[in-house]
């Protein structure tokens, strides 16, 4: 996937809202974790953009997404609540995307997508 340009309003935003003043990657998973917990409202239809050998999702699968999973689960990636075929799993949210969401919720989205499409890691 080819890096997206810097966006220095969105940088500002993740780094003024999601990961400030976090000292370390435990603290910026924790902050990322409040931020898209706070500005997401759940539940929402998300449709799969990619493939994932972690996720059993499908391209083009559409489904509901339940909540934010524990904040325990997200130290590699933000993961999110989804009921699938009867059961409920976590998988990743940057393989999602919100269909017809609130403004709030397309901008946590985009922000998560905006930062894993960087680089940035925790």
């Amino acid at each position: 996937m080819k890096r997206p340009k810097k966006d220095p309003v969105r940088e500002d935003r993740i780094h003024n809202e999601a990961i400030v003043d976090a000292n370390g990657p435990e603290e910026q998973v924790m902050g990322w974790h409040c931020y898209l917990d706070d500005k997401i409202r759940f539940p929402f239809q998300a449709k799969c953009i990619a493939a994932m050998i972690v996720s059993p999702l499908r391209k083009g699968e559409t489904l509901e997404v339940q909540r934010m999973a524990p904040e325990d689960a997200c130290s590699a990636d933000m993961l999110v609540l989804i009921r699938w075929q009867g059961r409920t799993m976590a998988v990743p949210l940057s393989q999602l995307v919100a269909v017809d969401p609130d403004d709030s919720t397309a901008e946590a989205i985009a922000d998560w997508h905006y930062w894993v499409a960087q680089g940035y890691c925790f």
